[in-house]
């Protein structure tokens, strides 16, 4: 089977993966700083920390990528929170690689990526720091974490620490509608709506659900994205906050109750309130942030392991006595 073939045959998300820094979407203030790393040649410690799918680890690798050139494969490695990360991965495998001898062009330095690395061991982070000190001159360390409270002070202090934040929903729109185009896949616009409310500003989860829906249905619109996700229809959400605010109450436990026999859990039913009330119009700000309130109690009771459906007659029993 030809390259060629197995390039068609990857997931979307791996096929339109930017291979270099101009290609990334969103965060433009960080990726410029990364762009002037990759002129200058003279690769700091990093730290990158964000929520998921929005481009921390193929930053690294395209930063990588424009540094490195031909010498990529040879002068870069990667472990994964997959990977065994403990005292004994940092004094052999990360120690052997460090003292690897690569000819690199003049400036330029291996690369050891760690990714999740906020789910390395504390053991571990500390057999780190030594490492990092002595074999500064040949090799760089980049952290891509989603949390960077949870490697440790002294990491942190050796390391230039950028911090990305949720792609916003144009961004996210831009580039679905390059992949749309290029795949050729039929669309309509309350699909693109629900493929980007369903994503919350992760690109990665907004291409996988895109491809699934295409793949699936061969069509893509609100209703298929909504039973890929299997999340429930926020329109049918909107109906049940709707009936609350106007007091008719036994309509909203009728229409919770179709939602909870079809099988949607609490914490599904719940965090897709949250989602809608945010973007709710129909009531003044003031009692957004009510409702938003009550919703965020019920979402911690559930998270705590009371997701019964008497918690969210609950919710909508307080949500009907707001003023």
């Amino acid at each position: 089977m030809s390259n060629y073939s197995l390039k068609l045959e990857l997931p979307w998300v791996e096929k339109y993966r930017p291979q270099v820094l101009k290609d990334i979407v969103g965060n433009q203030e960080t990726i410029e700083r990364l762009k002037l790393i990759a002129e200058n040649g003279n690769m700091p410690h990093l730290i990158i920390s964000g929520l998921p799918g929005i481009g921390k680890t193929t930053s690294i690798h395209c930063l990588a990528h424009e540094l490195l050139g031909k010498h990529y494969n040879d002068a870069t490695l990667e472990l994964n929170a997959s990977d065994d990360r403990g005292i004994d991965i940092v004094r052999n495998k990360i120690k052997q690689f460090a003292q690897k001898k690569v000819q690199l062009p003049q400036g330029r330095h291996k690369i050891i990526i760690l990714d999740e690395a906020d789910s390395m061991t504390p053991g571990a982070q500390q057999a780190l720091r030594r490492t990092m000190e002595i074999y500064s001159n040949s090799t760089r360390f980049a952290f891509a974490c989603n949390q960077s409270n949870k490697i440790i002070e002294p990491l942190q202090s050796r390391c230039a620490i950028l911090r990305y934040g949720k792609l916003q929903d144009e961004e996210v729109l831009k580039r679905l509608l390059e992949i749309l185009k290029l795949e050729d896949v039929k669309f309509s616009n309350d699909g693109l709506e629900a493929l980007i409310f369903t994503a919350e500003g992760d690109m990665r989860q907004a291409i996988n659900n895109l491809q699934s829906t295409n793949s699936g249905f061969g069509f893509v619109n609100g209703e298929n994205v909504f039973k890929i996700v299997d999340s429930p229809h926020p329109l049918i959400i909107k109906r049940i906050l709707l009936n609350c605010i106007n007091q008719n109450f036994d309509d909203s436990l009728q229409l919770l109750n179709e939602l909870w026999t079809k099988g949607y859990s609490a914490i599904d039913i719940a965090s897709t309130s949250f989602k809608v009330v945010k973007n709710m119009n129909e009531i003044t700000e003031s009692k957004r942030l009510e409702i938003m309130k009550e919703i965020g109690i019920t979402h911690m009771r559930v998270l705590e392991g009371v997701g019964s459906y008497l918690q969210l007659n609950g919710m909508l029993a307080r949500i009907s006595e707001i003023k």
